[in-house]
């Protein structure tokens, strides 16, 4: 008898759809056949899968409406949001579109005269993605448009919490042309797909964005088989706010990355770090603009924050602002919540706590929540030990017109993607990932379809 997840509105409590779960072996033949697919599609012209991603990101933009109703109500940002996701997740596509046409080769001279040198590229193989429910569409296509490009074959294990976007954007992409064992997606027990994927000998990259825990154990249970990586994992962004810093400026960046998606993005800015001579005007001004959040269900007129995923991640939230207050932060706005176990139902109101220090959790470990922390500095030294004072190493924020301390300051914060004087420096064009143990590899970019490539050597002997 076939399994069956039911996917619920975290904004209502509301079920939306009822899918079928894969089992075991559904899931090892999905492998099985991917593999058997990838024999065809990695020897398909480049032209010919660019103009298949071409028509999905076609299609996706067709649907868009449909797809941000969707993410809104499984996810539950705001519609807003959801249709800025939309967007960004097809950008991916159209972009590597024509990276697929442009994975180069080289000829190297030899050291002898009577041999050639001859570096290519190949598609790594079936590739097995793992991929979270806060950007249920964007963390798909990021990393399948790169795959597919580079003529990988790809097996999409999307949450739980989110299958409904994933499987959508799959059937768009069979609709578009691309061959339905090329591009799979399998629903069930992340344990036990996510075991299935590491040790099965005929996946050959494994994908993943989460946390940091699961991220090291599927790179343990990939090393049997010796899988190619790329893990995008945990952050706890810093926020600096230096003495010269435009402090609108600062307030409204910082406002883009932090209350997005309910705080729910491993890129928000976690610890708002702020010189000790603007700490006032800045929590002021943050104060001033959050006030004019409005909570509540993401399809509904005005509402621009949504709810919390589930009732873990609203109970962290809750734990960490006791936390803070406990030890002496003030509530200069928030820490209000609206919950409903019966219906599994949770919101927190945007929050902004002042007089903030190190001896509080929440300075030590991502909140995952619409939380703004404040803690003050006095000299940038002291802003960079506060902010590299972390194992994360994902994204970074600071603000200053100097650019002087500017330059100072990107090259000594210890994060794979950085910010000056902007919230929101994610998009298809550059690279995106983290150092430390933010995770390995990037995502965007013309660095974004290596991780798909094999390097291979040949060399030619000639007659004499």
């Amino acid at each position: 008898m076939t399994s069956m997840l039911e996917v619920f509105n975290p904004a209502t409590g509301e079920k939306i759809e009822t899918v079928p779960q894969q089992s075991r072996q559904e899931v090892e033949a999905a492998v099985e056949r991917s593999h058997k697919a990838f024999q065809k599609w990695s020897k398909t012209s480049a032209a010919e899968r660019a103009s298949l991603l071409k028509k999905w990101f076609d299609l996706i933009m067709e649907h868009k409406e449909e797809l941000a109703e969707m993410i809104t109500l499984e996810n539950g940002k705001p519609y807003k949001e959801a249709a800025g996701e939309v967007i960004y997740a097809a950008g991916y596509i159209e972009w590597y579109a024509e990276e697929a046409k442009r994975i180069y080769g080289r000829t190297v001279p030899a050291s002898v005269t009577n041999k050639r040198i001859v570096v290519t590229r190949q598609a790594v193989g079936p590739v097995a993605a793992i991929t979270p429910w806060n950007f249920p569409a964007a963390m798909i296509t990021r990393k399948a448009a790169p795959a597919l490009a580079a003529g990988c074959t790809f097996i999409i294990k999307p949450a739980p919490d989110t299958p409904l976007t994933a499987l959508e954007l799959v059937r768009l992409g069979h609709e578009a042309g691309i061959p339905k064992d090329v591009l799979q997606c399998v629903i069930g027990d992340g344990e036990e797909i996510g075991s299935i994927f590491t040790s099965h000998p005929l996946i050959r990259k494994i994908t993943f964005t989460g946390s940091t825990p699961v991220g090291k154990h599927l790179i343990k249970n990939s090393a049997d088989t010796v899988k190619h990586v790329s893990m995008e994992l945990g952050g706890h962004a810093p926020l600096i706010v230096d003495e010269d810093a435009n402090i609108d400026l600062a307030v409204k960046q910082a406002m883009l990355s932090k209350y997005r998606n309910a705080g729910q993005t491993c890129v928000c800015a976690n610890r708002l770090i702020v010189h000790e001579s603007v700490k006032d005007e800045f929590a002021e001004k943050l104060r001033a603009e959050v006030a004019k959040l409005k909570v509540g269900n993401g399809l509904e007129e005005g509402v621009t924050v949504g709810p919390i995923i589930n009732k873990k991640g609203f109970q962290k939230i809750v734990e960490q602002i006791n936390d803070a207050v406990d030890k002496g932060a003030k509530v200069l706005i928030g820490a209000e919540y609206d919950s409903d176990d019966e219906k599994a139902c949770y919101f927190v109101h945007p929050t902004v706590l002042t007089d903030v220090d190190l001896s509080m959790t929440i300075m030590h470990e991502e909140t995952f929540g619409p939380v703004a922390p404040i803690i003050s500095f006095k000299t940038i030294d002291e802003a960079i030990e506060i902010a590299n004072d972390t194992p994360y190493g994902l994204a970074a924020y600071f603000f200053t017109e100097n650019y002087r301390r500017g330059i100072y300051l990107s090259e000594r914060l210890e994060y794979g993607i950085l910010g000056w004087n902007d919230g929101g420096p994610s998009t298809v064009q550059a690279p995106f990932g983290g150092m430390k143990e933010s995770g390995i590899g990037r995502e965007g970019g013309l660095e974004g379809i290596e991780p798909y490539l094999e390097t291979k050597y040949l060399s030619i002997g000639l007659d004499e």
